[in-house]
């Protein structure tokens, strides 16, 4: 029994007895009356007016006790009783399947069907006030505080041997089983239709360029490296001779190729880079294609590398516990990024208005496709736990919920029916003083 039935079960306890007080009360001073009327007989006019008081009171009491009592159970016990009295006893527990079915159906109607969920979610905005949440302070400390607290556990978990070698074994034969040269299309083809691909090779030629002119020494250290590599630093140096410095026009060759690729979006180089990534999005959406059957060959020569499986694992054994060991410091510098990122980003959904418009449509999609899919396996659900319930336990969590105010119309009972009948024994004395 959880605490809010504990503190139910004394207030049902205590409205039972005040409704049979009440109505023993009742008893007594009806009783009292006839003894009482018996012994004064010049009285009789007035205490009659109060013995059908009493006897109203007694009356409204036990007929509301019945009303009440047959809701849960059979009062009349196993004493015979004619069958249609019966068959209006136990009431709750005799059309439990109803009950489960018509809750089912109000859970249904009210709160799951699609054009509730949707008429609901258009009339609040929920990424406003999740941007809200996540801007308070408070609110993003808890989420970092609850990061904190168990990425270190399940990096504990992960990090048991057994289970370290599950994730690896089955990780690697998903990889092994996936064909890489689907994703690699998928991905240049998303670089290709959205320029991403001149944006990384502008800033590409903006760094080399950049550099090999605040780095001459060391540009012309790697030229003559490229020129020990291909062979030819032996006639470079006889061109020295005859005063052609090759390494230099080399260099100065190269600056002014890349100054001209940064000037012009249309340099054939550039073209030459976007056809021939083009044509190896072409291939590679061809599981039979050669670029295909390569990547895929490596692919598996690589996962076949023991040497190169121990280092990744490795790697990422050393990975996490850093982040554990970060994380489980008071001044944690992960968790300090996490919670400005997180107020960040409450921040920026509370000011961009038409990123708000875009999370609430696809919100508000998910959550009418999820009510309409599963709304009648919640119902189901629900329909069948209360099938399952046993009809004592059933009788006994509603009593705890509502048995307290049930028992108090016993109380209201025998008030007012003694108060009705008081008044019907004032209009019968008055009526018989004037006859």
């Amino acid at each position: 029994m959880n605490e809010t039935e504990q503190h139910l079960v004394p207030s049902l306890d205590r409205s039972k007895r005040f409704a049979t007080i009440a109505l023993i009360m009742a008893v007594v001073a009806w009783i009292i009356l006839i003894i009482t009327a018996k012994l004064l007989p010049e009285y009789a006019w007035f205490i009659h007016i109060l013995m059908l008081g009493a006897e109203a009171g007694v009356v409204g009491g036990l007929a509301d006790w019945y009303a009440i009592t047959v809701l849960f159970r059979n009062p009349f016990g196993k004493i015979p009783i004619p069958k249609f009295l019966k068959n209006h006893t136990e009431i709750i527990p005799r059309n439990k399947a109803r009950i489960a079915e018509s809750m089912g159906k109000f859970v249904q109607e009210n709160f799951l069907s699609p054009q509730v969920v949707e008429r609901s979610l258009n009339n609040i905005d929920p990424s406003l006030a999740i941007g809200q949440w996540l801007a308070n302070p408070k609110n993003n400390g808890q989420v970092v505080e609850v990061i904190q607290q168990t990425v270190p556990k399940i990096f504990e978990f992960v990090g048991q041997e057994q289970i370290a070698r599950f994730l690896q074994n089955n990780s690697v034969q998903w990889v092994r089983d996936t064909r890489m040269n689907n994703l690699a299309s998928e991905m240049l083809r998303a670089v290709l239709e959205n320029d991403f691909h001149q944006d990384v090779l502008q800033r590409g030629l903006d760094i080399a360029h950049e550099w090999m002119i605040t780095h001459p020494e060391k540009t012309r250290e790697l030229t003559q490296t490229m020129f020990k590599e291909l062979g030819v630093s032996r006639l470079a140096k006889g061109a020295s001779w005859i005063g052609i410095d090759v390494e230099q026009r080399t260099i100065d060759s190269l600056l002014e190729k890349v100054e001209s690729m940064l000037a012009d979006p249309d340099h054939p180089i550039r073209q030459k880079i976007e056809e021939v990534a083009h044509q190896l999005m072409i291939e590679l959406s061809d599981n039979n294609s050669t670029a295909s059957i390569r990547l895929n060959e490596t692919k598996n020569a690589l996962l076949d590398s023991e040497s190169l499986l121990n280092f990744v694992s490795n790697a990422v054994v050393i990975l996490c516990d850093a982040i554990k060991l970060d994380l489980m410091k008071a001044d944690s510098g992960i968790a300090s990024s996490i919670r400005v990122a997180i107020q960040q980003v409450g921040e920026n959904l509370i000011k961009n208005q038409s990123v708000r418009d875009l999370f609430n449509d696809r919100i508000s999609g998910i959550a009418i496709n999820l009510s309409d899919q599963y709304s009648e396996k919640v119902i189901r659900f629900i329909s069948e736990r209360i099938h399952e319930w046993d009809s004592t336990e059933m009788i006994a969590k509603i009593e705890n919920e509502v048995g307290g105010d049930l028992h108090m119309i016993r109380v209201n009972g025998v008030v007012v029916g003694a108060c009705i009948g008081l008044t019907l024994g004032v209009i019968r004395a008055v009526i018989d003083f004037v006859i």
